[in-house]
Order: structure tokens, then sequence, then C-alpha cells
């Protein structure tokens, strides 16, 4: 079992199973082969035993009405957790000016400590972690109204500081506990720091660190480097998180500096500074697909290719629209689309040749 330290690999490794289970039974149904009745008992029973301790273990989904239904747990959790904290909040926001100052720190203080207690056991008793998914964002919801409620008693002076005591707080749960809805929370809060110190030092009040898209590039760039240098052996999962979360971030910025030339920190005329952001764009789309093909990283070649048509289809939008008929116009979308489909495939083809 020490060999699958993570549901996530655990998971993989039945359906591995039930994948071979099925493609057995077809090669036995043509008549290929058929294995002798001890040996088929003496696998099944060993797949069977792995599945019943990964089921014990980490909860692991055997079907597909399984798969769904986890889903629909994960979903219920995140919703769970808000409408928890939601709760939480108005109940304060009704009573806060009814109780003493004493009172309202011990409150603020106590609840992130109470919420992660009791997260803990929830853990202990559940491999699946929804309940301490839930109770968790109820923790990290508590510690910003902690820390935004003691820094207005005692008039502490905002800064984007904040930020990162907020992601630290999450990040540190979410590794605790192998928790990807407080990962994410953490990453955004992190995305969050990175973005509003770079403001900070290019002149600006932190807090205006949104209406400069291109601070965002700076902390997506660091975010899509933790996981090269930092090794997640116990949670492997986490690091597509962290892609996600930094392409996003990249790629987003890109596409809003390529129509906001007047958003730029660089000087200079604001057409030229929008082409040059389009150039930039198009490479980190190619790069982006590039690295997750060479990575075998689905999910980062699918944020490549969704940025990359969605930049030709506004791009196109812009140029077109007005000079065109609007039945050609989609006549040359539809080629345009056809296009890409012909270049993609030709790039599967050439990894397909290199593998």
């Amino acid at each position: 079992m020490d060999r699958f330290p993570s549901k996530k690999k655990a998971q993989e490794r039945v359906d591995r199973i039930q994948a071979f289970q099925k493609e057995l039974q077809e090669i036995e149904s043509s008549g290929l082969i058929r294995l002798p009745y001890e040996t088929r008992r003496l696998i099944e029973g060993y797949h069977a035993d792995l599945i019943s301790r990964f089921k014990q273990q980490f909860d692991t989904d055997n079907s597909a009405a399984e798969k769904q239904l986890s889903l629909g747990m994960r979903i219920l959790t995140f919703l769970g957790g808000l409408a928890l904290c939601a709760s939480i909040f108005f109940f304060f926001y009704q009573i806060w000016g009814l109780i003493p100052e004493s009172v309202q720190i011990v409150s603020v203080i106590s609840l992130p400590i109470l919420a992660v207690l009791t997260m803990r056991f929830a853990a202990q008793r559940e491999p699946s972690h929804y309940y301490a998914s839930l109770i968790g964002l109820v923790a990290f919801i508590g510690f910003v109204l902690n820390l935004n409620v003691m820094g207005s008693l005692y008039n502490i002076t905002p800064s984007q500081n904040a930020f990162l005591a907020w992601g630290g707080f999450a990040l540190i749960l979410a590794y605790r506990f192998g928790l990807r809805l407080l990962l994410l929370a953490g990453l955004l809060c992190l995305l969050a720091y990175l973005s509003a110190t770079v403001g900070a030092f290019s002149g600006i009040y932190w807090l205006h660190f949104g209406e400069r898209p291109e601070n965002f590039i700076f902390g997506g760039i660091f975010l899509l480097a933790l996981p090269f240098c930092i090794k997640h052996h116990k949670n492997p999962h986490f690091i597509w998180f962290y892609h996600l979360v930094a392409l996003l971030s990249i790629h987003l910025a890109l596409l809003i500096m390529s129509y906001c030339g007047h958003c730029s920190y660089l000087m200079g005329n604001e057409n030229r500074i929008e082409v040059g952001y389009q150039t930039a764009a198009l490479a980190a789309y190619g790069i982006t697909v590039w690295l997750g093909v060479r990575l075998q990283y689905p999910g980062i070649t699918h944020i490549g290719t969704t940025f990359c048509t969605l930049f030709f289809y506004t791009k196109f939008f812009d140029w077109w629209w007005d000079a065109l008929p609007k039945s050609l116009f989609f006549f040359v979308l539809s080629l345009i689309t056809i296009g890409l489909l012909v270049l993609f495939r030709s790039m599967r083809d050439r990894f397909r040749e290199a593998v």
C-alpha cells in the first residue's frame, strides 16, 4: 500500500484493474486465449483484495455511477461550505454590535481553532474528507474574519500581507489533509499577494493591483514554476491546481492586454503595445500546448488550445465583423477553425511519431 499514498493513485489503479478485467473478458470471448481456472481465481482474488483495501483506506469509486455521485458530493461540499460560511457571517453581523469587545475577540480567535479541531476529527473518521473539506472552508473563512476584525479593532493599516497570511493558512490545511478546495483558495490568495506586491513596487496603491493585468503575469509565472521546484510525492494531484491557477492568470492577463494597451506599465504607442502583447499571447499559447504534450499533462494542453481558439475568435470578430457580410464572416470563421483542427492534428501525429 505504500506505493499508493494518495487517493488519485489508488483510483487510477482501480480503473486499470477494471479495464484489465473487461479486456480479458473480451479476449476470452473471442477464443484467442483462455486462462486456467486456478490462474484466473488467483488474479481475481488479488484484484478483489486490492479494491477492497483501496475502498477502505481511500474511499475509491468502483463504477461510473459511483464516480458521478462522488462528483455530486464534491459539488455539494463546496456549496454547503459556502452556505455555512454565509450563515456564520450573517449571524455575527446581526449580533456584532450587541456583544462586548472582549467577546468579539474571543469569538474570532476561537472560530478557526475550533473549526480546525473539528476538521481533524472528521478527517480521521472519513477517508473521503468531504466533511473535513466543508469544515476546512469554515476554518479558512473564520481566519479571514479573524484578521479583518483584529485589524479593525486595533487600527492596523491594511496591506497585501493579509493575502499571504490567508493563503499560508489555507495551504497548510490543504497539505495537511490533502484538500483541493483549500489548495485552490490558498493559491488564489497567494496569486493576489504576488500581484498586489508587484503593483506596490511599481508605485500604485496595493488595492488597485487589479487595474494592471500585467501584475498577474508575474504572479502566474511564479506559481507555474513552484511545482518544478517543490516535489509533491504525497499529493501529486496538487500540481494540476498550480498549473490551472498560473496559466489562467497568465493567459487572461495577456488576452486583456492585447486589447488594453493603456493598462500597461510600458510607455509608448498603445497600438504597438497591444500588437506586442498579441504576439506574446500567441507565443504563450504555443509554449503551453507544447509543454502540456511534452510533460503529458492534458489539462495544460487543453488550457493552451482553449485560449488560442478564444484569442483567434475575438480578434477575427474585432477585425472583420463590421467589414464582412455575416454569412461570409462565419464561413471564414469555419475555415479558420478547420485550419486550427488540421494544425492540432498535425502536432498530434508528430508526437505519435516521436513516441
